[in-house]
């Protein structure tokens, strides 16, 4: 049994140096650094309203197609890398599903790119 627990002793010497590292630089960083927010650091930033607002106000539709066409892309990053490395053993039935896959992943882009997601105005 102690065998077992001396294999495990540098994990936790790693851990415990990883987490003593965080620390200090948390630390030192709330020491040194000056801790005097402005306005332009409690601004909105690149979502293009208040952080701080009410949850339930409305905003700009193309937040909503911009959302879409990241999921469009990936999703299809995230099935394509293991359908090209199973492709030889899934045969021509695979092979045509992803085909059709992409096609309504391709009729998404073409429903975002008519909308105008694409041109930030």
């Amino acid at each position: 049994m102690t065998d077992l627990l001396k294999e495990y002793v540098p994990i936790v010497i790693f851990l415990a140096i990883a987490t003593g590292m965080a620390a200090a630089m948390l630390l030192a960083s709330y020491i040194v650094a000056r801790q005097k927010p402005d306005s332009e650091k409690l601004s909105a930033y690149e979502c293009g309203f208040e952080a701080f607002d009410d949850a339930r106000s409305q905003f700009d539709v193309r937040f909503y197609l911009v959302a879409i066409l990241f999921i469009i892309f990936d999703l299809e990053v995230a099935f394509l890398f293991p359908w090209a490395v199973a492709l030889g053993d899934i045969g021509v039935f695979g092979f045509w599903s992803m085909i059709l896959f992409l096609g309504i992943l391709t009729v998404g882009f073409i429903y975002e790119w008519r909308k105008g997601a694409l041109e930030w105005e």
